[in-house]
């Protein structure tokens, strides 16, 4: 081989090697140029199968109480007396990412996530749970009841792959770093969800409605 064979050839694996490296998307700064992918164009090639996509080395953190948030109907207590009632009460808590949005069950990315936790630690991750159940609202004179609920979530950090068929935005390869938060078991790491009642003084708007029509002197539940 000649010398000139050489250069040319050492040439043409370089721009081979670079184009399949491709570079890595990142949520947090934005595409330089119009023919790079923002981060949520390559996962939503991951979602439609557009692209060959693998979530590389999960990492699952560990577990954390979500922030507690309201599951039942409010309970007014217009009466002068403290009231209780049984109230029915649900709760589904998803998992999202750093980079695009809410996860949807039975989507594609779902399915991805699910096969390499489990890969990597036996470990049956699930990104949405509900739970259900009853609880007694207790109320006193003039206030709101309801039941809170707090889940126990966790995160899961890796990289997605995806790999094209055909150079896309000038790569076989696009790399996105991620972070999954999601519900865990209750119990993981110690840490278990919690349902509580709350209650708070009415406004002055809510106390209104004890005073006229049917709500007057009773005990009567609102959406949320």
């Amino acid at each position: 081989m000649t010398m000139n064979r050489a250069l040319r050839y050492g040439g043409q694996l370089l721009a081979v090697t670079a184009t399949a490296l491709g570079t890595i998307a990142t949520a947090a700064v934005p595409a330089a140029a119009e023919d790079q992918p923002t981060a949520e164009q390559i996962m939503a090639d991951c979602a439609s199968g557009a692209g060959k996509c693998s979530f590389n080395s999960p990492q699952i953190g560990r577990a954390y109480l979500g922030e507690p948030r309201q599951v039942s109907e409010l309970l007014y207590n217009c009466t002068t007396s403290a009231a209780s009632q049984s109230m029915s009460w649900a709760d589904t808590v998803g998992s999202s990412q750093s980079v695009g949005g809410s996860i949807t069950v039975g989507g594609g990315i779902e399915g991805i996530i699910t096969a390499s936790v489990t890969a990597t630690y036996n470990y049956t991750w699930s990104s949405s749970h509900t739970e259900t159940s009853t609880f007694t609202v207790n109320v006193q004179p003039g206030e709101v009841g309801w039941v809170s609920r707090a889940q126990v979530m966790q995160q899961i950090t890796g990289t997605w792959q995806t790999h094209y068929d055909d150079p896309k935005w000038g790569h076989y390869y696009w790399f996105v770093p991620d972070v999954i938060t999601g519900p865990a078991p209750n119990g993981t790491d110690g840490m278990h969800n919690a349902v509580v009642v709350k209650s708070r003084k009415m406004t002055s708007a809510e106390k209104k409605l004890c005073s006229t029509g049917s709500t007057e002197g009773k005990l009567f539940t609102r959406d949320r």
